[in-house]
């Protein structure tokens, strides 16, 4: 992919977040909940799996 093109796909989802942010926080807010939350159960997941691993 030439990089110009993926520099207008950052700058153009850069642009699109603070968009949203703006115009729509309590929408921004439970996304970003969302992922944090996800992320959270994975590392959790990933904690239980390395337990019980160990003797």
């Amino acid at each position: 992919m030439p990089e110009w093109i993926r520099k207008l796909l950052f700058w153009g989802f850069i642009a699109f977040l603070i968009y949203f942010m703006a115009f729509r926080p309590d929408g921004a807010a439970n996304i970003f909940k969302a992922i944090g939350a996800g992320l959270v159960a994975m590392f959790q997941g990933l904690g239980d799996f390395l337990t019980s691993l160990a003797p």
